[in-house]
């Protein structure tokens, strides 16, 4: 009964202020995961979680204000709703807290509160070595990148912030291996990843110090290609 209890409490809180819960100690924020919402998405940066509190830290780059919901399974379909966050107006970023037993649910982000929403399904699992592991690659947003024989699209005028986790998802259209460079604005190396041809590959990137990054693509017998990349 006590575990139930505190379970309604935090949901209690995440649908309200979502700051504190009590008169004199904040609610715990536990594990802490970033969500991108826009008009027609919803991504969370991580699917796999072990069972207690979650944050979600939800960025809206929508152009509407967006509600946020947690649902649990009841029934055949995800209609149980877990916690809410009434809504995250556009361009701003706003916490839904939730306590999760093990299971599967459902991240839904409602750009107008209207519908069901654009769904994510995560589970919430014992083995921490798994959720663990799942943790270590969490990235706020990410970035698609197509080669081909004399260009690399998907990047024109990126801009990111320091410290922002870029997911770089490079899909390799040529008929040779192509190598992706991320350079610092010191010129040096951070992060390599080699698509092979008509591959893909992929890694996850920790911007450092602002300035002018750059992104350059190597491969056997073609010229190579570079796109800038703007840290501010």
């Amino acid at each position: 009964m006590k575990s139930r209890t505190a379970a309604v409490l935090t949901v209690l809180c995440a649908a309200t202020a979502l700051t504190a819960c009590g008169d004199d100690e904040p609610a715990p924020k536990g594990q802490q995961v970033p969500v991108t919402a826009t008009d027609t998405s919803c991504e969370v940066t991580t699917t796999l979680f072990t069972p207690g509190t979650v944050t979600f830290t939800v960025t809206n780059r929508g152009q509407r204000a967006t509600g946020v919901y947690v649902y649990g399974r009841e029934g055949d379909a995800f209609t149980k709703v877990i916690a809410e966050v009434a809504d995250v107006p556009a361009g701003r970023t706003g916490d839904l807290r939730a306590s999760l037993q093990t299971g599967t649910y459902e991240v839904a982000c409602k750009p107008g509160r209207q519908g069901d929403g654009v769904r994510t399904k995560i589970t919430v699992s014992d083995d921490g070595n798994l959720a663990s592991a799942a943790a270590e690659v969490a990235y706020d947003r990410s970035v698609t990148i197509e080669l081909t024989d004399d260009a690399m699209t998907g990047v024109d005028a990126l801009i990111a912030e320091p410290g922002e986790k870029l997911a770089f998802k490079v899909t390799n259209k040529t008929a040779g291996a192509r190598t992706l460079y991320v350079l610092n604005p010191d010129g040096k190396r951070v992060a390599e990843m080699k698509a092979e041809a008509n591959g893909t590959a992929e890694t996850v990137v920790t911007l450092g110090a602002a300035g002018d990054w750059s992104l350059k693509v190597k491969g056997d017998g073609v010229p190579s290609v570079s796109k800038r990349l703007v840290v501010r």
